[in-house]
């Protein structure tokens, strides 16, 4: 089974912003020692629980303190930005480390509907709904495949990181993103711990795909929220601030990562909050159970790869989650 990492960058409660960044650089090497494939940086904004604003910022940095991983976006919320923009961004990213950027593409705005707007430069209105034709736009620059009478064709000649690109994606969590992978014929990385329930999405990604170069196959990767500890215990323990975060979340309310203890107590005395939404897929446990519910997803998808993220509070605990779901995984392999 191919492991990657999502890394949403989590502001611990009684730490900086400063911090989680640096967290993040240190995890990713990490993450390569261990021998994940590729390792995205999510895009969240103005929240105190997440510093991952610029992903195409943090993706240079990571890329920097790395060199085997493909590095990427989990992704760039694209009805945020201009398609030359973020082509000429990942063109860069590209240039400088070749045959390792990804460009991970997503449809909703990584914040509430204030922030987005905030985000804006024209705020006299509500920006419009066209992500189809802003991927369409955006794959155009990086293929040079806009049609000549384009106006904006002859700016895929000018990206400063030719002749690398990088690898374009699609992200999502509902049917809607299989159809856009589909018909443009591009990897697709469906949002498992957003919505559990996408088997059905992913099958009809496969059986739209539309292959624009010989060669191009359907590929899915599986983002599954994933805590691995020595015991099952232990998991249970560490996931719970996240519960918490999430919690606040369905009140309006957004709140750094608390720690354990602080998150336990709270679950304990707000049980009507604490359940957290329905039908949503959490593998935490130890190694044998993390195994086991990875191994599950994977076949519920028929994923071609699987993504793990999780949130949790202590930097080292979360290191060592990913130590032990990759020893675990490798030890199902070599079973098998």
């Amino acid at each position: 089974m191919i492991l990657s990492v999502l890394d949403q960058t989590p502001i611990a409660a009684g730490t900086t912003p400063a911090a989680a960044l640096a967290n993040s650089i240190d995890l990713a090497r990490h993450c390569e020692a261990l021998g994940y494939h590729r390792y995205w940086l999510a895009e969240h904004h103005a929240s105190p629980a997440l510093a991952g604003s610029a992903p195409e910022i943090l993706i240079a940095a990571v890329a920097a303190a790395t060199s085997r991983m493909r590095i990427g976006s989990g992704g760039i919320m694209l009805p945020h930005y201009s398609p030359l923009k973020v082509a000429e961004q990942f063109s860069l990213l590209a240039g400088l480390h070749p045959g390792r950027i990804d460009l991970g593409l997503g449809r909703a705005p990584g914040s509430d509907q204030r922030t987005a707007i905030a985000l804006q430069r024209d705020r006299r209105q509500q920006a419009p709904y066209d992500f189809p034709q802003q991927l369409a736009e955006l794959i155009g620059y990086l293929e040079d495949s806009l049609p000549g009478d384009h106006p904006f064709a002859p700016y895929a000649r000018t990206l400063p990181g030719l002749p690398e690109v990088p690898e374009p994606w699609v992200l999502g969590s509902s049917p809607d993103s299989a159809v856009f992978a589909g018909d443009l014929g591009l990897p697709y990385c469906f949002a498992d711990f957003i919505n559990a329930g996408g088997a059905a999405v992913a099958a009809d990604y496969r059986h739209r795909f539309t292959a624009r170069h010989a060669g191009d196959a359907p590929h899915v990767m599986i983002a599954v929220w994933t805590v691995a500890a020595d015991t099952d215990a232990e998991a249970e323990r560490l996931a719970a601030p996240a519960r918490m975060m999430f919690a606040h979340l369905l009140t309006g309310r957004s709140i750094a990562v608390p720690g354990p203890e602080t998150a336990l107590a709270w679950l304990a005395e707000h049980p009507e909050l604490a359940r957290g939404r329905a039908g949503r897929r959490v593998v935490a446990g130890s190694p044998a159970t993390v195994r086991a519910g990875l191994a599950a997803a994977a076949a519920e998808y028929g994923a071609d790869e699987v993504m793990l993220v999780n949130i949790l509070h202590d930097h080292q605990a979360r290191k060592r989650s990913y130590t032990l779901a990759m020893e675990a995984m490798a030890g199902l392999a070599q079973a098998a």
